[in-house]
């Protein structure tokens, strides 16, 4: 019997079958994210939510783009099922759903973000093969430029919707202190975004956004002086030594599993609030084993933990590598460790888990 007789037999034509399938769909879903970035970074999306159904021409012309390459990214969008084709008139347009994920800006479900940093994986794929032999660490700011907005439009849009009305009213006492006037430490807070919706929100209210990456700290400054707030700093700061006492809040936006000693964060975190302070942990969504977690949400967390917060804990000191799914039962161990005598889950999103530790 020939070799290859002898595997044929051992393969499972039926599965086989079906995995190829699922390999052609994650084939179109790769090829087509640079698609969505140039769908967003042009307007495409928005100008055919704007205009309705409409031509590769028109939606050519609206947006000052080359009409042969428009006609062939509204075909790889359609047949993505990313929006409508009406082939009787050959015009294309977008259902209020496919605006919501595409298009929207104030959509809470807005998922064209995610792309850019995705971009940044496929950058970095080089530094990472390095890092899988080596075990060493690639710090944050090491990464692709893409990373940095990417982390901030994917973020913005969910900070927007559940952080006023949803997420700090689900701490105990948190409100009224900040519309009274609090301090509030907005840790690891990237380019600022959800330091500036706070800072919008509560006026009487000062808040200092620490990030350790200082390009970063530099975009969110030039954010807030275009927003006009006069209660907001950003300062270059770490973790485990932000400057400062008596803060009413500290906050940590999906950056705690990013860090290579989120005990010693917590430890610093306790000497800098008031006795009655409150620390805010929203952790991207994830359940305490594996198996609970091979979901799609998982995927994308696992994926991009990975390559991004994974190798950014091993970067530093501790190197503890919670990754972006450790779970809330690892996450109030951290807590605890660190000093906080109170832990609870004070609400959550299919994307987010909202931790409130105390003193």
């Amino acid at each position: 019997m020939e070799v290859n007789e002898k595997i044929s037999m051992q393969v499972d034509e039926e599965k086989l079958h079906v995995l190829l399938g699922k390999m052609v769909t994650e084939m179109g879903a790769a090829a087509i994210g640079p698609l969505i970035i140039l769908g967003d970074r042009l307007g495409l999306y928005k100008a055919l939510e704007d205009f309705g159904p409409t031509g590769s021409k028109q939606l050519a012309d609206a947006t000052g783009t080359s009409e042969r390459y428009v006609r062939e990214w509204l075909a790889a969008q359609a047949a993505s099922g990313y929006i409508e084709y009406h082939p009787e008139k050959e015009q294309f347009s977008m259902t209020k759903e496919q605006a919501m994920v595409f298009s929207d800006p104030n959509s809470p479900v807005l998922m064209t973000g995610a792309y850019y940093a995705i971009s940044s994986m496929y950058h970095d794929e080089e530094i990472m093969e390095k890092a899988f032999k080596s075990g060493k660490g690639v710090s944050w700011g090491d990464h692709h430029s893409c990373l940095f907005c990417g982390t901030e439009k994917f973020f913005r849009p969910s900070y927007k919707t559940n952080l006023v009305s949803n997420w700090l009213p689900a701490l105990d006492g948190v409100v009224d202190k900040l519309k009274k006037g609090g301090k509030v430490a907005d840790i690891g807070c990237g380019h600022g975004a959800s330091t500036i919706i706070m800072a919008e929100a509560f006026p009487n209210s000062e808040f200092i956004g620490y990030d350790f990456h200082e390009g970063s700290v530099n975009h969110a400054a030039a954010d807030a002086k275009k927003a006009g707030l006069k209660n907001i700093t950003f300062k270059v700061g770490n973790a485990k030594n932000f400057p400062g006492k008596d803060y009413d809040l500290v906050a940590f936006f999906d950056c705690l599993h990013d860090m290579g000693d989120p005990v010693g964060a917590c430890k610093h975190t306790v000497k800098a609030l008031k006795p009655d302070g409150t620390c805010l942990i929203v952790e991207p969504y994830a359940n305490d084993s594996l198996l609970e977690n091979m979901n799609p949400v998982g995927r994308a967390f696992y994926s991009f933990s990975t390559m991004l917060c994974t190798p950014s804990s091993l970067s530093q000191e501790v190197g503890l590598a919670l990754g972006a799914q450790a779970g809330e039962k690892k996450l109030k161990q951290v807590a605890i460790d660190g000093g906080f005598a109170r832990f609870r889950r004070a609400t959550e999103t299919p994307f987010n888990l909202i931790l409130e530790a105390r003193p």
